[in-house]
């Protein structure tokens, strides 16, 4: 597999893929590894397993049977690569191809060997996938935290790495701190990133679900979504300043505990219930309120 630099690899990936070119050794190489007049190894598909750092998670089932229907009729074209493991090999680009073989019968496969580290493998796993579109919001998240988490990058690091803008790297993150239900509705695709990344916005995770439901039972769009939030917004404003507006009766009420207690005292109602605050200054003015408090018991 061959990607361009402007594609926005990091330094150092781009130089695993800068050529298509294979190096073939002056000695013929025996077993599974014997090479063909292009440099491309067969490997047996038996020896072959999947990355277990691929972010990629699901694999859409009719077109693994479209893909194989193609490989049956055609071959594969573009090698997968792979790099050796204590047992055969690991697969570091090209997981749907490998599965697809299979379903077509396939015992070897053309492949590319190559020498990486465990880093090296992660970050080819995840830059091929997002360069081709075939992570799902929520993979993609998980493989960009991998980044971070197993390998210590920064946020400006992945940028660079997968050709993404530091925001973009912030707000896909985002998303695995959304409840379980919304990640499920992502990786299903009953709601886009862009969806989640409105939801979001909103605090309590209860009516984070509530909303997601909400939009995807209405088919609702990014735009029709942030509309709604903003409005939720506004609604949620105004029912505050409703509850700090405070009645006569109330004022009243403060004002005689102010001169009861000799400090500012201060009631918020909501229903039948309550709370009277009684604000002190130093360690005498509150044990002054603890004795007057006693002597009104």
């Amino acid at each position: 597999m061959a990607a361009s630099k402007s594609r926005g690899l990091g330094k150092g990936l781009d130089a695993l893929f800068s050529s298509s070119e294979i190096e073939v050794p002056t000695e013929p190489i025996s077993g599974a590894e014997q090479l063909d007049n292009n440099g491309i190894s067969y490997i047996d598909i038996n020896d072959i397993k999947p990355n277990e750092k691929q972010p990629r998670k699901n694999f859409d089932e009719e077109k693994l049977e479209e893909l194989a229907t193609s490989i049956k009729e055609h071959g594969l074209i573009q090698p997968v690569v792979l790099r050796r493991s204590e047992i055969g090999y690991e697969i570091v680009a090209g997981e749907r191809r490998w599965r697809a073989c299979r379903k077509a019968g396939i015992r070897e496969i053309p492949s590319i060997i190559k020498d990486l580290t465990d880093e090296q493998n992660m970050l080819i796993a995840i830059v091929e996938n997002m360069q081709r579109e075939d992570l799902n919001p929520i993979e993609e998240a998980e493989g960009l935290n991998q980044m971070i988490d197993l390998f210590g990058l920064t946020q400006e690091e992945v940028s660079k790495s997968i050709g993404k803008s530091r925001p973009y790297i912030t707000n896909a993150l985002r998303l695995l701190k959304l409840p379980q239900q919304i990640r499920n509705f992502l990786s299903e695709g009953k709601l886009s990133a862009g969806h989640a990344r409105a939801i979001a916005g909103i605090s309590d995770p209860e009516k984070q679900v509530e909303i997601a439901e909400y939009v995807i039972e209405k088919e609702l769009s990014v735009r029709e979504i942030e509309k709604l939030i903003k409005e939720l917004g506004k609604d949620k404003k105004k029912n505050a300043q409703r509850k700090m507006e405070k009645t006569p009766d109330v004022k009243r009420l403060e004002e005689d505990l102010k001169q009861i207690m000799g400090t500012k005292v201060n009631l918020s109602q909501k229903g039948k219930k309550g709370r009277i605050e009684i604000e002190y200054y130093s360690r005498d003015e509150l044990e002054r309120l603890i004795e007057l408090l006693k002597s009104l018991a």
